[in-house]
């Protein structure tokens, strides 16, 4: 199956946390970084997801956000650290390649925003993804 969503990032299920309709699952991506994913429980149950099962964690370039230092107090679990590798402004959009351990994320942001945080190649970001915004797949 070939896939429009850019951001593929390969791991390995470390816990499962079902809840009434929703279901709370941690990953650890092949870089070392945790990621949680908040998906239904069905789709937890049909996917036959354990400790152990290898996993894709699929995010939309438009469902991450930057941030040029870690946050605090704020509800975003997924605070992965990285650097920018490329940015390619249009008149109003931004498309980030940023570098994380294990892989490569795209974030697309206004450009404004792009502007705002001087991004260019070589600047530390932290890429955000509420766990809502992440779906698995199995490998």
């Amino acid at each position: 199956m070939t896939l429009s969503i850019r951001n593929q990032l390969p791991g390995t299920v470390t816990t499962v946390t079902p809840g009434e309709a929703m279901a709370t699952v941690r990953i650890r991506l092949t870089g070392g970084q945790d990621l949680t994913a908040a998906i239904t429980r069905e789709s937890a149950e049909e996917l036959g997801l354990t400790q152990g099962t290898p996993v894709r964690a699929l995010v939309k370039s438009t469902e991450v956000s930057l941030a040029t230092a870690p946050l605090q107090g704020v509800s975003i679990r997924n605070q992965l650290p990285g650097t920018v590798t490329s940015v390619a402004t249009g008149a109003a959009m931004a498309s980030v390649k940023i570098a994380v351990a294990g892989g490569e994320l795209t974030s697309a942001i206004t450009k404004d925003a792009a502007t705002d945080l001087a991004l260019t190649a070589g600047t530390q970001v932290v890429a955000l993804i509420k766990s809502t915004e992440v779906s698995l797949a199995t490998a």
